[in-house]
């Protein structure tokens, strides 16, 4: 078994497969020793779980961190997919979107979901440089969009 993939499933998550694109796109690009990830969106199993806008009604902070926490998951498999979470050598940069009411300004603390995670999973490889971003809507009515940037060993 992969190092990575087991302390993912030591930490109590579970690496998914890789979702079927959305649109018209690849899930990510590998431009040497990087890989850039297409917008993850929090889905399992092929539907997506964390939906509508956070500040709003039952959609906290909580709920958008655990959106997060899914969306990063989802691009760590397609990184896994690619060139194997072994092989990553620093996550370079987070850029998360949260689907936000219009009075909301905690999109720091759900971006954090992704952030505290990958710092988790690689220890001081997963610190990185990141953008959380309120959204006006996301594809599929989604609370929360990822993209990665990740430099690899190989």
């Amino acid at each position: 078994m992969q190092l990575i993939a087991k302390k993912i499933k030591e930490l109590g998550y579970e690496l998914p497969g890789v979702s079927v694109p959305v649109a018209s796109y690849i899930p990510a690009v590998r431009i040497g020793n990087l890989i850039y990830t297409s917008g993850s969106l929090p889905i399992k199993d092929g539907k997506l779980i964390y939906t509508g806008k956070i500040g709003e009604g039952f959609n906290s902070e909580q709920y958008g961190y655990k959106a997060s926490e899914l969306c990063i998951l989802n691009a760590l498999s397609v990184i896994n997919d690619l060139a194997g979470l072994d092989n990553v050598k620093q996550i370079i940069k987070l850029t998360g979107f949260v689907n936000s009411s219009d009075t909301f300004t905690g999109q720091p603390k759900v971006i954090n979901g992704a952030s505290d995670l990958l710092v988790k999973i690689f220890e001081d490889r997963g610190k990185h440089a990141r953008s959380a971003v309120g959204a006006v809507s996301l594809p599929l009515g989604a609370s929360v969009e990822l993209e990665l940037i990740v430099e690899i060993t190989c």
